[in-house]
């Protein structure tokens, strides 16, 4: 028997239909034996309607929220009614769903009245789509045979107070978390935990940001010592680039920690590095699966590196981006001209994505997001006014028609002729590289190039570099890159994923 934690995404429980085949997997692999830990987003679009209502009720609309609290209303009531026999179960979600968005209309008239949104209040008020989520699909799991208990994490994640973006206190939480949910588990009774959200130690609800509901699944994963974590969402697993760029895109079986930290850096829509770093720290593997498509593999991810013969297992390109130029050949030589630069890139609050450095030190490249270009700059030009005076510095500037193009594998810097097949591809397409990253990295290697070459550059990388590599090529979706099913590694120890048919 083994201890799974399950999150379903927005699309896994965006309607009736993903609410039942999230509740059938969920019956299926308790059938089997294991036990079973779900953790569920709200409801597709819920959450985008919500911080819509309270934003357009802070800037003066008293309609809108009106407006999307009649169909939030309207459409957690449709679930109810299409798939919920029960009657008194019935009556008492709709109940519930009524007296959650009873809380945000109250919420959103506050924020009409005082035309302000705090924070606090766009964090109690973004939260409720998990918190209305959570006890209608225990319902289903109810009616499916199981027993089910939701539980709202609010009374178990004890976080700080960055309300939108909070910190998880683990030597609290972690008690509280087993005290409330391992009970549950002894009595064969399946917690639906309600993801992204936590609470203050006064009480006061908090989100944890990006990927919130997958970070709420990895701490919860971990702190009740589960086999593995398992993300439903709507794609077979992680895939070797962007498929609306590349209609090739394939799913990779197997990949490391460390690599799917690089690929969500550089722009890939997988799990942030922030998700998965509970489960990192404990050895606890992670695997992506397609609720829609239960009975394939997906992708496990692992603590190991997984060097394949071909080395690239991935490319992706990150928008949006500035690369930064600051020259001058006064500058050779002067120290603490890097400093200064990227202290007064530091107070724009702008991150740093990749940075690099001619070897004659007469300029620094980087970059950062193209909505700060503009504001480093400024801030570079007053920092460093007096190496302009002097003509040490000839100018800093912004090239906003950029992307970040950047190649995932396990063991590139030990693997002869990466770049070589890298810039060879991009040279056979006439693309042409401004700048160059790699570093100490050994599982990516970055480079800027023109934004309209962005497509060119991805899809001519993932044919001759990632599917032609040398070796195998990637896998299909449901294979891993020798033919044989990816989930070899879960089966070893004793988890079935058969039972997610």
């Amino acid at each position: 028997m083994a201890r799974i934690t399950m999150k379903f995404g927005g699309t896994s429980v965006g309607n009736a239909e993903a609410l039942r085949h999230a509740a059938t997997i969920v019956r299926q692999t308790v059938d089997d034996g294991h036990q079973v830990i779900v953790v569920t987003s709200a409801m597709g679009g819920v959450t985008n309607l919500l911080i819509e209502g309270a934003r357009t009720a802070s800037e003066g609309d008293g309609a809108r929220h009106t407006a999307i609290a009649q169909m939030l209303r309207a459409k957690h009531q449709a679930v109810i009614d299409e798939l919920v026999t029960d009657a008194h179960e019935r009556q008492s979600l709709s109940d519930m769903i009524n007296g959650q968005i009873d809380q945000f209309s109250t919420f959103c008239t506050g924020m009409f009245v005082l035309r302000e949104a705090s924070d606090k209040a766009m964090a109690a008020v973004s939260g409720l789509g998990e918190r209305m989520c959570a006890p209608l699909l225990a319902a289903l799991l109810r009616q499916e045979g199981l027993a089910s208990q939701p539980l709202d994490a609010c009374a178990l994640l004890i976080t700080d107070d960055e309300y939108l973006n909070a910190n998880v206190l683990q030597a609290e939480s972690e008690p509280r978390v087993r005290q409330g949910v391992l009970p549950l588990l002894e009595r064969k009774i399946v917690p639906v935990l309600t993801g992204f959200v936590g609470a203050t130690r006064q009480g006061v609800v908090t989100t944890l940001g990006r990927s919130g509901s997958d970070y709420s699944a990895a701490i919860f994963g971990a702190y009740l010592q589960s086999d593995e974590v398992w993300i439903w969402t709507d794609v077979d697993g992680v895939l070797t680039a962007d498929p609306r760029m590349v209609d090739q895109a394939r799913t990779i079986p197997v990949i490391s920690y460390a690599e799917v930290g690089e690929m969500a850096y550089f722009g890939a829509k997988v799990l942030h590095s922030k998700t998965v770093q509970p489960l990192v720290e404990r050895n606890i593997p992670l695997r992506v699966k397609n609720t829609f498509n239960p009975t394939l593999p997906g992708t496990l991810i692992t603590n190991e590196a997984n060097a394949t013969p071909g080395t690239v297992k991935a490319v992706t390109a990150i928008r949006d981006v500035s690369l930064i130029t600051v020259a001058g050949r006064g500058m050779i030589g002067v120290p603490g001209i890097a400093a200064r630069t990227f202290m007064a890139v530091a107070k724009q609050h702008a991150n740093v994505l990749m940075i690099t450095q001619s070897s004659s030190e007469q300029s620094i490249c980087f970059v950062v997001p193209e909505a700060k270009s503009r504001a480093v700059v400024k801030a570079i030009e007053d920092e460093l006014s007096y190496e302009f005076g002097r003509q040490d510095i000839d100018r800093a500037w912004a090239d906003d028609d950029v992307v970040i193009i950047t190649v995932v594998g396990a063991g590139m810097r030990r693997q002869s002729g990466v770049a070589a097949r890298v810039f060879g591809a991009l040279g056979e397409r006439e693309v042409n590289i401004i700048a160059i990253a790699q570093g100490t990295s050994d599982h990516c290697l970055s480079m800027v190039v023109q934004a309209n070459d962005t497509e060119a550059a991805v899809t001519q990388i993932h044919k001759l570099v990632v599917l032609n590599g040398r070796g195998q090529p990637a896998a299909p979706p449901g294979a891993s890159a020798n033919g044989q099913s990816a989930a070899q590694p879960a089966a070893e120890r004793n988890i079935s994923h058969e039972s997610t048919a």
